[in-house]
């Protein structure tokens, strides 16, 4: 039996890890961590019975579980896998934590590498932990270089493009929050499908294949591939191209990560390319996406730009979401948060979260805000 903690698990990472195991005797889950719907964490822990409850508010006693901090829930002894399928800085120490403890990560959070990959992975093989990516580009990067021992040329991450990929550019400061959450083709979690529209999401897994795959940015390439069926391609040395292919559906990853080195039978998403039709590609309309340009150049900046950047990216998001401004007013704010940093180049876990905090301290004040 393999014992599983879930930290985000009350959002779209989670029920459909939830999901998956559901009914599965092989699979136990020891722990579940939400931040804000109590409710509904409520339900889980009726319906799976953990041993470790987390919750970041106040929560009421659970009768046959103990309550824990997400860190002390990463660490736990028992567990066996981690999930973390939180969104933004809150993934960081517990997915440190766990690291730590040795154990094996399903790491669904894309701001805890942006954040600190050099911290992470150095913390991985300093303590036998290990990471599995559950984004679908990265997993496909894994699935593809399974059983290889060539050495790779270039990573290629697909982009779907979003929301308004064929919106002309002078209508793009008009768009609506709920316009932005129509993706074209995946259904995921609100912060991460505006990052689709801007294509920030994009420019964080350009970082994260960084360090996932000891690959240096400028040997990692982003295309556009409407149809999300190619989530990634592998270049070797000798020209050969390899691709994970699927349907755009978070059921795979997350499931890879959860029973490798086995593959289980997911109902309903056998591809028949008879009917398909043609997998396009393209370059992408630079102009239509600042926000990856900002990503790339905060990462070949390095030191604590990423994090400013992560950080940035939050509080803009969730102003757009919350009506307060724009959505050409993301890039902007991101872009001037960065030109105002004052880095720190090689930094630690501090000198990482100091970065977060300020970042967010001088988008809030009031000139930035006005």
């Amino acid at each position: 039996m393999k014992r599983i903690v879930i930290l985000g698990s009350t959002g779209s990472i989670g029920r459909q890890m939830l999901d998956i195991v559901r009914g599965r005797e092989e699979f136990q889950v020891l722990g579940l961590a939400a931040g804000q719907n109590l409710d509904r964490l409520i339900q889980q822990v009726a319906e799976f019975s953990p041993k470790l409850v987390s919750f970041a508010g106040e929560a009421p006693p659970f009768p046959n579980a103990q309550l824990c901090t997400m860190e002390e829930m990463a660490a736990c002894s028992e567990a066996d896998l981690v999930v973390v399928g939180t969104v933004g800085r809150a993934g960081l120490r517990p997915t440190l934590a766990a690291l730590r403890a040795g154990k094996t990560v399903a790491l669904a959070n894309k701001e805890v590498l942006v954040m600190a990959g050099h911290l992470v992975q150095s913390v991985a093989v300093q303590h036998g932990g290990r990471l599995l990516p559950v984004d679908s580009e990265h997993s496909a990067i894994w699935q593809c270089l399974v059983g290889e021992a060539e050495p790779i040329r270039r990573l290629i991450l697909t982009a779907s493009g979003g929301a308004f990929r064929d919106l002309p550019l002078g209508e793009m400061d008009k768009v609506t929050p709920e316009e932005a959450l129509r993706h074209p083709t995946w259904r995921m979690g609100p912060k991460i499908t505006v990052d689709s529209a801007t294509l920030m999401n994009k420019g964080f897994e350009v970082i994260e294949a960084q360090w996932l795959f000891d690959c240096p940015p400028e040997r990692i390439d982003v295309v556009m591939h409407r149809q999300s069926i190619v989530h990634s391609l592998v270049e070797f040395v000798d020209g050969t191209l390899k691709a994970q292919l699927g349907m755009p559906d978070m059921r795979v990853p997350l499931q890879y990560a959860l029973t490798y080195p086995e593959r289980y039978p997911v109902d309903g998403l056998s591809m028949d390319f008879g009917k398909m039709g043609s997998l396009t590609f393209e370059a992408l309309e630079r102009d239509r996406y600042p926000c990856l340009a900002l990503a790339l150049e905060a990462t070949r900046r390095g030191g604590t730009y990423p994090a400013v950047l992560s950080a940035a990216d939050e509080v803009a998001v969730a102003r757009f979401l919350g009506g307060e401004c724009s959505f050409l007013d993301i890039h902007r704010t991101v872009s001037e948060a960065i030109d105002r940093h004052s880095p720190v180049l090689e930094p630690g876990l501090e000198d990482i979260l100091e970065a977060d905090e300020w970042t967010r301290r001088m988008l809030n004040s009031p000139r930035v805000k006005a």
